[in-house]
């Protein structure tokens, strides 16, 4: 209900009239039945843009730290992410993203469209970076279809670290469904999910034409902020001498 209500009536109506969001190939979202849509990150906006101009309810999959917030803001912040159909997501690896992606996966077996941002986290520069293989995962295992979606503009209208909205028009276009069926039976292989991820991450580079960087956005911004590991360079292995060594002046004969 409240969802319908913020949606429909409160923060719908207002979003609308002050950002002026343009859509294209909205129809591409099915009308029923599970889907994916896969977006790209600009912005902590996203999950309120993208859903806005989406006619059915659309569950995100959002990252943890949302929801375990200290204080008054903390749980009004968690409450407000729980409140607007959106799912804590693990990102840590191993058995607790396992356990994300199983909820992510009971929103799919009930017919549900699926958000997710397969970068794992916002962009820190506005690039598209390198997609995990958990949406890959989920589509296969599923067999749903996966709808590729960029979000224009976004980062403009709330950059990382700014508490409001500068007030700009911003956009979305929905691809055409991404079918993986011809690779049914194979959803435990990780060769199988990192090459469909990259399809994904490939039609989100075409529909939003930002620049596509071969590594996670996460590894970036501890890059950028210096706190990312520094790797030493290989050791150097001397290349063989083959020069022919000086035998100084030959002794073998006396001299005269």
């Amino acid at each position: 209900m409240f969802y319908w209500v913020m949606k429909r009536v409160f923060l719908g109506p207002i979003m609308k009239l002050l950002f002026r969001p343009w859509v294209k190939g909205l129809d591409n979202v099915p009308v029923e039945g599970p889907a994916i849509l896969a977006s790209n990150h600009l912005s902590f906006s996203d999950s309120i843009f993208m859903p806005l101009m989406v006619h059915r309810p659309v569950v995100f999959l959002a990252k943890s730290e949302y929801f375990t917030g200290k204080g008054v803001k903390g749980r009004l912040t968690a409450l407000f992410f729980r409140l607007t159909n959106q799912l804590p997501m693990d990102r840590s690896g191993g058995a607790a993203s396992a356990q994300s992606l199983d909820a992510g996966m009971e929103v799919l077996s009930k017919g549900g469209l699926l958000g997710i941002y397969p970068e794992g986290t916002r962009s820190p520069d506005a690039r598209l970076y390198r997609g995990k293989v958990g949406v890959a995962k989920l589509a296969l295992e599923a067999g749903v279809p996966v709808i590729p979606v960029a979000m224009i503009g976004t980062d403009k209208v709330q950059p990382i670290g700014k508490r409001l909205p500068n007030i700009r028009r911003i956009g979305m276009i929905f691809g055409e469904p991404l079918d993986f069926s011809r690779y049914e039976g194979m959803a435990e292989d990780r060769l199988i999910q990192r090459s469909a991820t990259d399809e994904i991450m490939h039609q989100l580079m075409m529909l939003s034409g930002q620049e596509y960087v071969d590594e996670y956005a996460a590894v970036a911004k501890l890059r950028l902020s210096g706190k990312a590991p520094v790797v030493p360079d290989p050791p150097v292995t001397p290349a063989p001498d083959t020069r022919v060594p000086d035998q100084g002046p030959d002794d073998s004969h006396p001299a005269g």
